[in-house]
C-alpha cells in the first residue's frame, strides 16, 4: 500500500534545476463553490493530493481578470484575480498554504498582448488615431485605395489575418485572437508596467514566473511583409528581446525568483541564447513534447536538448503534455505519435490501451532524465483527450479554423476526483463549463489511490524515488548527467551519474534486463521469462548500491 509522504521543503537557491512542477489550469482543476468552474478554493482543497503526489511546485495558468476569449490568456488586469476563480486575498492565502506544505508557486505572465478589455486598449480605442494611447499597441492604416486591406501579410498564430479594422479606419495587430491586441514593446511604458507586475507577484510570495509566447514580444517597427528566410524575422526571436529579459532577470535575482519561458524555436543555438546566465533560468523543451514515440528520434532529441543547455549552464526541462497539446495517452495511441498543431483533425483513430501503456513508459522516461520536469494536471490520472461535442467547444483555435481544428478543449475537460460523486467529484452542483465524457469517473483520483497498478500510483512512486534515490537530484550547475548504455535496437537505456538506470523498450520484441541490477520500478509487468515487454520502462539499481546510499 502506498504511504503518502509529502516533499520535504527544499530551501536551496537551485531548487528549480531538478524540480517536479505541476501545471494547474484553474478552470478545470477543482470547483470549490459548485458553479461549474474550477477556482482557487478548489485548488486549496486539493493541496493534499499534490503533497501526496510529491511535486515541488505548482504553475498556474492565468488566473487574472479576463473575458476568457482565450482561456485566460487575454488578461484584462494582472493585479486582480478573476472573480470566477476567487480573490487576490485567496490567491495570497493559497500561495502561503502551498509553501507551508513545501510546494512553491509559479504564475503565468502573458507579455505579448492583453485583453481588448484592458484599460489601456479601451483608452486607445476612445482616444482615436494618432493618440499617445494608441502608441502602446500596433495601430496602422490599411493598404489599398481606401485602406481596406490589412497593413501587412502576416498570418495569425491561430490562423487567418492577425489584423482587425476599426470603424475609424485603422487596423490593430493581434498575433492571436482579435480580443488579444499586441503590445508595442518599443514603448517604455510597456516595459515599466511589466516590471511592476513582476514585482507585484514576487512581493506576494511566488517563486517563479512562466512567460507565455516569450519569443514574440518584439516586432520590426516597420511591420514589413513576411519574407521566408529573411533574418531577422519581423516578429519572432528578435535580438531586442534579450535586453528585455536581462532587465527582468535583475528583478528576479532581487527576490530569488526564477523564470521559465515558452520558447518555440527550431534553431537550438538561438534557443539557448534565452538561457544565458543573465536571462531566463529555464525554457520549456517543446521539441521533446512534440517528438514521436520512436527510439531514435527520442534519443536524438534528448542529446540535442542536453547539449544546447550545457552550452549555457542551464538545466533541461521535460514535458509530455500541457493545456495546448493532445493528451499523452491519446497521442501515443495514434499512428502519428508526434504533435503538430496543423495536424490536428477530428476523428483520428486511437488505440487507447496502447497509448496508455506508452504513456506509463514515457512517464518513467521523462522523470529519469536530468533536469526539471513539468506534469500537466490529469496526466497523473492517465486521462485521455476528451471528445468535446462541437457545439460545446470554446477554444478560439477551433472557431478561427472554421470548425476544422478540434481545438484544445479536449485536454482541458474538468478533472475527475470522486468516482461516485456527481460530475466525477469535480465539485460542481451544475454541469461543468466543459462536459465530461461518459466513463470519466473510471479515472477518478479516489479510485486510483487504492489501486497499486493505477497511473496515479505509478506517478506517486516514481516521484518518491526521484526525490529519494541517489543520482536523480541535481548536483551542482551541471546536474547529474546521463550516460547511454549499450542496448538492442529500439531500446533506450541510460544511467544517471551515481544513480539508477532507465531502460525503455520501444522495439518490437521483449528485451532482457541488464544483469546485476535490482528493479526499482516498472511501468508495466515483465513477461513470463522476466523480460521487459514492448512499450514498457524500468528503473534499475545496481545490486551493490543499497537504497538511500549517498554517492560522493
Amino acid at each position: 500500500m502506498y504511504v503518502a509522504v509529502g516533499p520535504a521543503p527544499r530551501d536551496t537557491a537551485d531548487w528549480w534545476r531538478d524540480a517536479a512542477i505541476y501545471q494547474i489550469y484553474v478552470r478545470s482543476f477543482a470547483d470549490g463553490d459548485g458553479d461549474g468552474t474550477g477556482d482557487l478554493a478548489g485548488v486549496r482543497a486539493k493541496l493534499p493530493h499534490l503533497v501526496e503526489l510529491g511535486v515541488d511546485a505548482i504553475w498556474f495558468t492565468p488566473w487574472y481578470l479576463s473575458p476568457l476569449a482565450d482561456g485566460g490568456y487575454d488578461v484584462a488586469d494582472y493585479r486582480t484575480i478573476d472573480p470566477a476563480f476567487g480573490s487576490l486575498t485567496e490567491a495570497e492565502g493559497l500561495i502561503a498554504d502551498a509553501r507551508g506544505l513545501g510546494i512553491r508557486t509559479i504564475v503565468d505572465i502573458v507579455p505579448n498582448h492583453v485583453s481588448d478589455q484592458h484599460a489601456w486598449f479601451r483608452a486607445a480605442l476612445a482616444a482615436g488615431p494618432g493618440s499617445p494611447e494608441r502608441e502602446l499597441f500596433h495601430f496602422r492604416p490599411g493598404r489599398g485605395p481606401d485602406g481596406e486591406l490589412p497593413p501587412n501579410d502576416w498570418v495569425s498564430e491561430f490562423g487567418g489575418v492577425p489584423w482587425t479594422r476599426l470603424a475609424d479606419g485603422e487596423w490593430y495587430l493581434h498575433l492571436f485572437a482579435a480580443q488579444q491586441p499586441d503590445l508595442n514593446w518599443a514603448h517604455p511604458a510597456v516595459r515599466q508596467e511589466h516590471e511592476d507586475v513582476l514585482r507585484f507577484w514576487f512581493d506576494r510570495g511566488v517563486s517563479g514566473i512562466r512567460i507565455d509566447s516569450a519569443a514574440l514580444l518584439a516586432k520590426d517597427p516597420a511591420l514589413p511583409d513576411f519574407v521566408a528566410g529573411r533574418d531577422p524575422h519581423p516578429f519572432s526571436d528578435r535580438d531586442e528581446l534579450h535586453d528585455i529579459y536581462r532587465s527582468w532577470r535583475a528583478i528576479a535575482d532581487e527576490y530569488g525568483g526564477v523564470f521559465v519561458g515558452e520558447v518555440w524555436l527550431p534553431d537550438s543555438e538561438r534557443f539557448a541564447r534565452y538561457l544565458r546566465p543573465d536571462e531566463l533560468h529555464t525554457a520549456f523543451n517543446l521539441n521533446f513534447l512534440a517528438c514521436p514515440w520512436d527510439a531514435g528520434r527520442l534519443r536524438a532529441t534528448i542529446d540535442d536538448t542536453l547539449a544546447e543547455h550545457a552550452a549555457v549552464g542551464a538545466p533541461a526541462t521535460w514535458v509530455l503534455c500541457n493545456h495546448d497539446v493532445t493528451r499523452t495517452a491519446t497521442r501515443y495511441g495514434r499512428e502519428d505519435t508526434g504533435f503538430a498543431f496543423g495536424a490536428k483533425t477530428f476523428g483520428t483513430p486511437t488505440d487507447l490501451a496502447l497509448g496508455s501503456r506508452r504513456a506509463r513508459a514515457a512517464a518513467l522516461l521523462s522523470l529519469a532524465l536530468p533536469g526539471a520536469v513539468y506534469l500537466y494536471q490529469g496526466e497523473e490520472l492517465g486521462l485521455p483527450e476528451a471528445d468535446v461535442p462541437r457545439d460545446r467547444i470554446q477554444d478560439p483555435m477551433h472557431l478561427r479554423s472554421g470548425g476544422t481544428d478540434p481545438g484544445r478543449d479536449g485536454c482541458r475537460v474538468p478533472l475527475p476526483w470522486s468516482a461516485q460523486a456527481p460530475y466525477a467529484g469535480f465539485g460542481s452542483t451544475t454541469e461543468p463549463w466543459l462536459p465530461q465524457p461518459a466513463g470519466w469517473s473510471s479515472y477518478a483520483a479516489d479510485r486510483q489511490s487504492t489501486d497499486p497498478e493505477s497511473m496515479l500510483s505509478l506517478y506517486r512512486e516514481a516521484l518518491r524515488l526521484r526525490r529519494t534515490e541517489p543520482g536523480f537530484r541535481a548536483a551542482g550547475a551541471g546536474g547529474r548527467q546521463l550516460t547511454w548504455l549499450p542496448s538492442a535496437p529500439g531500446v533506450l537505456a541510460f544511467t544517471r551519474t551515481g544513480g539508477p538506470a532507465c531502460v525503455v523498450n520501444l522495439g518490437e520484441d521483449p528485451v532482457e534486463l541488464p544483469e546485476d541490477t535490482d528493479t526499482l520500478l516498472l511501468s508495466g509487468p515483465l513477461d513470463e521469462q522476466g523480460w521487459l515487454p514492448r512499450d514498457t520502462a524500468a528503473w534499475l539499481r545496481p545490486y551493490d548500491r543499497p537504497s538511500g546510499q549517498a554517492d560522493g
